[in-house]
């Protein structure tokens, strides 16, 4: 691949992985806008999100899908279970997605989708296509139906909504606590293994909480008052 590192002995999976880097969509669903660089992924789309059957089902909530392999991905919110690792740091991911993001932008600084309307810049099309839906639109379609909140954002509505209904679905695995949300139980575990995976670039100080890290920042090399 001339974007990266990326070498397979296959023409046709090197030319899927490079539209990772260029954002081609080649196969289309004509039954809505969505549009993906793989045609199993088309296939998996349609019949998740153009037919009622849900056959797969989770033990531990009441998620339902089309797809085993979802099913696969989603368990391991409830099992914390992550096994994508990076080769280059202590990063672990529930999804290779995750990993793949992670590698781009943290450890190649590659940020090949760029906004046209500000100097944001992102490792891949996804991010891109949520920054302008939370920055430079007003659309907020998804809304609370307990109250008046309304987000761009699928996921943000469905974190909001278990400040209702209490739901914490992420469990720790040494002891009895657990999270609405994944960040939390993430940001619990370093208090099992110490450590403290978010470093300052100025200094030579780390934080277990990307907030944390943030504040630090802020305080010591902006000058801003705590």
């Amino acid at each position: 691949c001339d974007f990266c590192g990326f070498k397979t002995v296959s023409k046709s999976q090197l030319i899927t992985h490079v539209r990772k880097h260029t954002g081609e969509n080649p196969f289309k669903c004509d039954l809505c806008d969505y549009s993906t660089a793989h045609k199993a992924s088309l296939k998996r789309h349609i019949f998740t999100k153009h037919t009622d059957e849900n056959p797969y089902m989770c033990g531990e909530c009441e998620y339902r899908t089309a797809d085993k392999g979802n099913l696969s991905k989603h368990v391991r919110k409830h099992t914390g279970e992550k096994p994508y690792k990076c080769d280059q740091c202590d990063y672990s991911a529930i999804r290779k997605a995750k990993l793949d993001r992670h590698i781009m932008a943290m450890h190649r600084g590659e940020k090949p989708y760029k906004c046209d309307q500000c100097d944001y810049s992102a490792a891949q099309k996804i991010e891109m296509d949520r920054h302008i839906l939370r920055k430079h639109t007003d659309e907020k379609p998804y809304v609370c139906e307990e109250c008046e909140y309304r987000t761009a954002d699928k996921g943000n509505l469905s974190r909001h909504i278990r400040k209702h209904t209490g739901e914490k679905p992420y469990k720790c695995d040494l002891c009895d606590y657990s999270a609405a949300l994944k960040y939390s139980l993430d940001c619990h575990m370093t208090t099992h293994t110490g450590d403290k995976p978010y470093k300052c670039d100025q200094c030579n100080y780390s934080a277990a909480r990307k907030d944390t890290l943030g504040q630090h920042v802020r305080v010591k090399h902006t000058g801003e008052k705590p």
